[in-house]
């Protein structure tokens, strides 16, 4: 069922992307007087299609994993006499120039759109405060200590686990001081400490700057109680309640859920003793977990428990709420700093200043979608306005073969006043194929090898 639902989610994701994408290159592409022959979303057997009265051929493909425009064009073989005023080709360079762009521009338009919603349902989230500290760490190096809530990164400020995750993204690769901003959590106190970054995580698989500076956040225990008892299941079989404790198995003390949930994945088919808190009273009994097959293939034990979720302080929550107004305008904000971040990482990893295992492909896309979705409707929306950021970014890259790449060639012809040649075109085509299916296929590399 999982797998299903990320499948589901994230065909959504790039069918709503994709479509976007192209849309923006069909509308001005029409109000350009450009005759478009085919509309298709995916590649492959078409699945559906029809014509408008224009006669364009609208499809949707069998491989859902881009899209094109198909428009009148001389370079792809004979046009009618009749149909060549309304060739590409045969347009103004700055009208091709306006159809290259209106691609990737319909993906920022959309990612303001998505966060613009975002906003306005307003935005909650939980202040970063630290935990535990890691021995020998940049953080504790600098002098941070366990309770204290950071406010600040480099002066630009960290309400919450996501804004700090952001601001510290972009110090990855980077050598040099780092400045927190401190106070402790009901203060309004604040310090400054300065820890020192040596090329950091530069060489990491995966980026998770929280921990790479040698932090934990807080978060509140997470108790082997039940939340929901799954009626049939083992656990509802042996007796158990909502709101039940597990304190040992087998005689083994149950400290949290994590180590509650390995102890019973770790035995399939095989009966536990159980000790339970139930109110103020302990009650044994005991529970066979039913056998289940795990995503590796391998077979876990499953005994049909929900966990309850510890309730959060309410100091450390943070509830933003925006007008539309102001939603727009944090959402076109967000929008740009995206934008910025991402193409920060690019130039770094042309550097060398972060590794190439940060490339991610379809799988991890599919993973994420999956996950996002499973947290509501707020995170899905805001991972599509991510993953539409980065469509329309990557595009634009002065690559041949993408929206970039022949906006380059644009360029060029504008000030020279003449056409690049066919042959450079060719060459550059040539080239940017090659690099996209090499940065595809590692992509897809760092995807398998993180799995």
């Amino acid at each position: 069922m999982e797998l299903l639902q990320t499948i589901f989610f994230t065909l959504v994701a790039l069918g709503v992307l994709v479509t976007f994408h192209e849309f923006g290159h069909f509308w001005v592409a029409r109000r350009c007087g450009i005759k478009v022959l085919r509309f298709s979303v995916g590649f492959g057997t078409p699945l559906f299609r029809w014509r408008d009265k224009l006669g364009t051929e609208f499809v949707v493909a069998l491989l859902p994993l881009g899209g094109y425009v198909r428009m009148v064009d001389e370079r792809e073989g004979n046009v009618s006499e009749e149909d060549l005023p309304y060739a590409f080709t045969r347009k103004s360079v700055w009208q091709r120039m306006a159809v290259v762009v209106a691609g990737p521009l319909a993906n920022f338009l959309l990612a303001v759109l998505l966060y613009w919603i975002v906003y306005a349902m307003g935005v909650t989230g939980i202040a970063p405060v630290i935990g535990s500290l890691i021995p020998d760490s940049v953080a504790e190096q600098a002098g941070l200590e366990a309770g204290q809530e950071i406010v600040a990164i480099d002066g630009e400020p960290t309400p919450t686990w996501q804004a700090l995750n952001e601001q510290l993204v972009r110090r990855i690769g980077e050598t040099g001081p780092i400045t927190f901003t401190v106070k402790q959590l009901q203060d309004t106190l604040q310090s400054e400490y300065t820890g020192e970054l040596h090329d950091w995580l530069n060489d990491a698989a995966e980026q998770n700057p929280v921990a790479g500076l040698g932090i934990v956040l807080y978060s509140p225990e997470i108790l082997p109680v039940a939340e929901e008892v799954v009626p049939g299941d083992p656990a509802d079989r042996a007796g158990l309640l909502p709101g039940d404790q597990i304190l040992t198995a087998n005689g083994e003390a149950m400290a949290d859920w994590s180590a509650w949930v390995n102890y019973v994945r770790a035995r399939p088919g095989q009966t536990i003793e159980l000790l339970v808190k139930r109110d103020d009273q302990h009650i044994e009994t005991s529970v066979t977990p039913k056998t289940a097959i795990a995503e590796d293939g391998t077979e876990i034990g499953q005994v049909g428990m929900g966990v309850r979720i510890p309730k959060w302080p309410e100091e450390m929550i943070r509830q933003s709420n925006y007008n539309l107004f102001e939603a727009l305008g944090q959402g076109v904000s967000q929008t740009w700093n995206t934008s910025l971040l991402i193409l920060d990482s690019v130039k770094k990893m042309l550097m060398g200043l972060i590794s190439a295992k940060h490339l991610s492909g379809p799988i991890t896309i599919a993973k994420v979608a999956g996950a996002s979705a499973q947290y509501g409707l707020t995170a899905y929306l805001g991972f599509l306005a991510f993953l539409s950021v980065s469509l329309g970014v990557l595009n634009l890259l002065p690559i041949p073969v993408l929206d970039g790449g022949h906006l380059m060639y644009y360029i060029i012809e504008a000030l020279k006043g003449r056409p690049v040649s066919e042959k450079i075109q060719m060459v550059g085509f040539r080239i940017g194929m090659f690099l996209v299916i090499g940065l595809m296929l590692l992509a897809l590399y760092n995807d398998l090898s993180r799995l």
